[in-house]
């Protein structure tokens, strides 16, 4: 290690042991995860079961929400049900001109997706609740494939491959795409393989109805320091199915394709919104016990997470004001040494997108953009409640309408039936149970869901 010793001005191993013993250790952890991702493979079988595809859709782009509706009835749910807010009245008209009878439509006043959810999870009929983002369109095979892990009667949820739809079109969803890739191709196969995915994202997850339905009332009131939650759903209905003792798993040859932002300043807004709700849920996992409950690979995800701040700081840190030559042969070997480290653990996007390596030290950035200054920032403020890139006074989600596309959207044709089935406009009550309660035993048998949650 007299190489290392001398490029970061020590004089004996001794002086980088710290950077040495902490690199191991990450390095480690990341090869772990890596392996075990790659023999994670698709569940393959011939199970089926009935489905309810729910989707809250909140100042979404009209254009939209209606291709993603095409696209999800084209896949076959036995029902659809799409919860949209009373004053988007353009999404309602799109949706008015969808013929077919498995669509159902909630026209709700929205107190935040939570509430939607609810509305929505509430209403559906069906063995497997799938809840989709009103932006996020399916590939071929996606409802089929996703039901295959629930012939394991103690799969709660499964997590789906996701990607960034028209990534080309921003370099921002270039950068998004690419910690995407990274996530589901290097980190959930790992946990979904020992049933600990820690974060079923609601872009598009499946759940079983007859375990997550008593969860609904400690989804739409859960409180934090105080305040009621609005934003990481996702997370905490993972986390609650986790904690009734059920498996979340991954199932890569589900694939759903999502809008994101294609400005930096909504990138941030978004990467802000997600490090608060992690924080969030996962500082709950902790106080509540749940993350000891869970395999060894998801515990160290989430410890990894939460640290994410304090070991990037440390690391850059100790480089910069110990160890780093301030010459240009050292700052480019430093430089170098930062890039071939990323680079090497970016292997699962590159190869699938090799001309991008020239964007790698804009990616190199990002990712200390985000780990240092919008992760702090994010737990500081963890508990400020907000979407960010949607309200009330705007038309469409910052940055994702379809004016940020090229080209025709896709688009999947549904054979007309009869007319759909609207709900008429109403406010709908948020349910009123108490903060923090779970449902009492009901005589299906879900009683041992219910007593697992009592605390909760």
């Amino acid at each position: 290690m007299t190489w290392l010793a001398t490029l970061f001005g020590g004089e004996s191993w001794h002086d980088v042991a710290p950077i040495g013993i902490a690199g191991i250790v990450v390095w480690g952890l990341w090869l772990y995860r890596a392996i075990s991702s790659r023999l994670c493979h698709p569940i393959v079988n011939d199970h089926r079961e009935s489905t309810s595809v729910v989707v809250p859709s909140f100042r979404e782009d009209p254009q939209i929400l209606q291709d993603c509706v095409r696209n999800w009835l084209s896949h076959d749910p036995d029902e659809l049900i799409v919860v949209v807010d009373v004053d988007d009245e353009e999404c309602q008209r799109k949706l008015a001109e969808v013929d077919d009878a498995r669509l159902q439509v909630i026209v709700y006043r929205h107190q935040g997706k939570r509430s939607a959810l609810g509305v929505g999870i509430r209403a559906a009929r069906f063995d497997l609740v799938v809840l989709s983002d009103s932006d996020t369109m399916w590939t071929d095979g996606l409802l089929r494939n996703v039901q295959m892990p629930f012939a394991d009667p103690m799969v709660g949820a499964v997590s789906t491959q996701q990607n960034v739809y028209q990534r080309e079109t921003s370099v921002w969803r270039r950068i998004a795409d690419w910690m995407v890739n990274l996530r589901y191709y290097d980190y959930a196969p790992a946990m979904g393989r020992k049933g600990g995915v820690i974060c079923v994202s609601g872009r598009t997850a499946a759940y079983r109805r007859s375990v997550v339905l008593p969860l609904v009332p400690n989804l739409e009131h859960e409180f934090f320091l105080g305040r009621r939650c609005i934003a990481g759903d996702d997370g905490r209905l993972t986390w609650l199915v986790l904690a009734a003792g059920f498996k979340t798993v991954h199932q890569r040859s589900a694939k759903a394709i999502s809008m994101f932002p294609s400005s930096f300043r909504a990138f941030v807004k978004q990467r802000v919104r997600w490090s608060r709700n992690s924080a969030r849920t996962y500082l709950t996992a902790l106080w509540k016990g749940w993350l000891w409950q869970v395999p060894f690979v998801s515990k160290v995800t989430v410890l990894q997470i939460l640290l994410t701040p304090v070991t990037m700081a440390l690391t850059l840190g100790y480089l910069l004001f110990s160890r780093l030559e301030l010459t240009p042969q050292g700052i480019a070997l430093a430089a170098a040494w930062l890039l071939v480290g990323r680079g090497i653990r970016s292997y699962s996007h590159l190869r699938r997108h090799p001309a991008e390596i020239f964007l790698l030290p804009l990616y190199a950035l990002v990712v200390i953009f985000i780990a240092l200054p919008i992760k702090t920032y994010a737990i500081i403020t963890m508990n400020k409640q907000g979407w960010l890139t949607r309200s009330a006074d705007s038309a469409t989600a910052e940055g994702q309408s379809s004016a940020t596309l090229t080209g025709t959207p896709l688009r999947t044709s549904v054979p007309a039936t009869v007319p759909a089935q609207t709900v008429p406009a109403q406010t709908v009550p948020a349910q009123t149970v108490p903060a923090q309660t779970v449902p009492a035993p009901t005589a299906d048998g879900l009683g041992a869901v219910a007593n697992a949650l009592k605390g909760v």
